[in-house]
């Protein structure tokens, strides 16, 4: 199961161990419990912290859960946790042992005070790069939570749970057999969801904070890269961040960024916190700006930027990097069947329609690498054009062109999502050189096609182009005194990693040059 070099890696984790554990696992008489049982075996060879047990009572089978020596299992993993979930594997093993977790006393102390009762189960597939953060999250708050279990389900592993669950997105998170949020989540936004009180809390803490020198609002590239060029200046420096990472954090191939060789979003933006955090940074997280009042109409002389809480913060200067969002179709059935076959992700959402037919909306880099990527596992992809021609990189195309289960369609005009009520069964186009409707029949659409500025909230407040992007000069100024911009969200063409980290860095020194002259 474990080759030499991950056992040899393993090994090393399990010398970290705080107290004994136990591996308690429930099999069946299938072959994929038998890889549950080898899989095991194997951890419990590598340390004599782990003992491992075959009784299990557990009634998803197979399956295998974590305890301290002499307590009942309360982390569970339906399936084999490789892949991405390998390290959740490896923290579920060294937290079940009291192992301290890498999170903040704050949120540790309020994981604590859940006081839960809950059985959470969360369907994942193994190639989901959104997955483990929810995953060791959950596992996380039923460590600390003695009345609180949470199960880790491989789709791929429980195809008739999915199929009966009309799980067609992950993760895909349940609340004793409630469905309480799908899609990417951090540990704060789902202790957050768990805690009814958080946001009063949040609202009074925030309220409390003295103005700032420079907030910036967002945490992508360009948000990361602002911060740390203010906080080096010495000065006071906020953030108000919904997540970090961004639009990064679904991206994976990073390929040209200069210096980095190679790497993935959610790894790049794990980098970007961390460096960001090495700074004196106020980070306000799981926040979102509501309104903006530059400083030339608050009775302070300070930008007011105002929280969807009701909190209310001031600064001598605001940088906007608020980043994008995915772009979408905007025809009938699409928000109806959403995460029901209409999907973002191709990396996270692929493996749930293996053997199925799909279809790719978008022509461009995105689209061609998602209809490459998706071939691989569906029977058959079908890439659905508006232009005439396929936008993509050459290279892209021709891979796309020599692939036996892949159709290109152009000049074709999505009009609306099918379906039978519980799940997608196809999609309509017109040809637009015909004008005649056709319809596809399929289980699954994957939209790729572009890009939204998230400035709606903007609106009447900061000058904004036809397309809904921040209109600024080449000293990222807006039209609102003591308010720079920076990013995917103004109008700098090319919304590219290194040109948003630039255009970061930019704001942030032209926001220091302005409190010098303004003093």
């Amino acid at each position: 199961m474990l080759d030499q070099n991950i056992k040899t890696q393993l090994k090393a984790y399990l010398e970290r161990l705080e107290s004994p554990i136990e591996l308690v696992a429930a099999l069946d008489d299938s072959d994929k419990a038998a890889k549950i049982k080898e899989l095991v075996t194997e951890i419990a060879e590598l340390s004599n912290q782990v003992t491992a047990r075959f009784d299990g009572q557990n009634t998803r089978r197979p399956s295998f859960g974590i305890a301290k020596a002499g307590e009942q299992p309360r982390v569970f993993f339906a399936g084999l946790p490789m892949g991405h979930e390998f390290t959740s594997l490896i923290l579920a093993l060294l937290q079940t042992s009291g192992y301290a977790p890498k999170v903040s006393d704050e949120i540790l102390n309020q994981i604590k005070g859940l006081n839960l009762k809950a059985d959470f189960d969360v369907f994942v597939s193994l190639s989901c790069h959104n997955c483990p953060d929810v995953v060791q999250a959950l596992n996380l708050i039923a460590i600390y939570n003695p009345n609180s279990t949470a199960t880790m389900i491989d789709g791929a592993f429980f195809q008739d749970e999915v199929e009966e669950r009309k799980i067609m997105a992950v993760p895909m998170v349940f609340q004793n057999g409630n469905h309480i949020g799908q899609g990417r989540m951090t540990l704060e936004e789902i202790v957050a969801k768990l805690d009814s009180n958080a946001a009063e809390k949040d609202a009074a803490a925030i309220n409390a904070k003295d103005a700032f020198d420079v907030l910036v609002v967002g945490a992508g590239p360009a948000g990361g890269t602002a911060a740390i060029y203010a906080a080096r200046k010495g000065i006071r420096t906020g953030m108000i961040a919904e997540r970090f990472g961004g639009q990064v954090m679904d991206t994976m191939d990073i390929e040209n960024f200069t210096s980095v060789q190679k790497t993935v979003g959610p790894k790049f933006a794990a980098d970007m916190e961390a460096h960001v955090r090495e700074y004196d940074v106020d980070i306000m997280n799981l926040q979102r700006v509501s309104k903006i009042v530059g400083a030339d109409q608050t009775a302070s002389g300070l930008v007011e930027v105002e929280l969807e809480n009701g909190a209310k913060v001031e600064s001598k200067t605001v940088i906007l990097s608020t980043g994008a969002r995915w772009r979408k179709m905007g025809v009938p059935g699409e928000q109806e069947y959403a995460t029901r076959g209409v999907a973002y992700c191709p990396h996270c959402d692929g493996p749930l329609f293996k053997g199925k037919k799909v279809a790719v909306i978008g022509g461009g880099n995105s689209g061609v690498e998602a209809a490459i990527d998706l071939a691989g596992i569906v029977e058959h992809v079908t890439l659905v054009e508006f232009d005439t021609k396929l936008r993509a990189d050459q290279v892209l195309q021709d891979k796309l062109n020599s692939l036996p289960n892949a159709t290109i369609i152009t000049n074709a005009l999505s009009t609306e999502v099918i379906g039978d009520g519980a799940q997608v069964t196809g999609l309509k186009y017109k040809d637009r050189a015909t004008d005649t409707e056709h319809t596809i029949e399929l289980a699954g659409i994957f939209v790729q096609i572009g890009l939204l500025p998230n400035t709606d909230f903007l609106k009447g407040s900061v000058e904004l182009s036809p397309r809904g992007e921040i209109i600024i000069n080449e000293r990222n100024e807006t039209n609102v005194k003591g308010v720079f911009a920076a990013g995917d969200c103004t109008t700098v063409p090319y919304k590219q990693i290194i040109i948003a980290t630039g255009e970061g860095a930019k704001a942030s020194l032209s926001a220091f040059d302005y409190i010098i002259r303004h003093g």
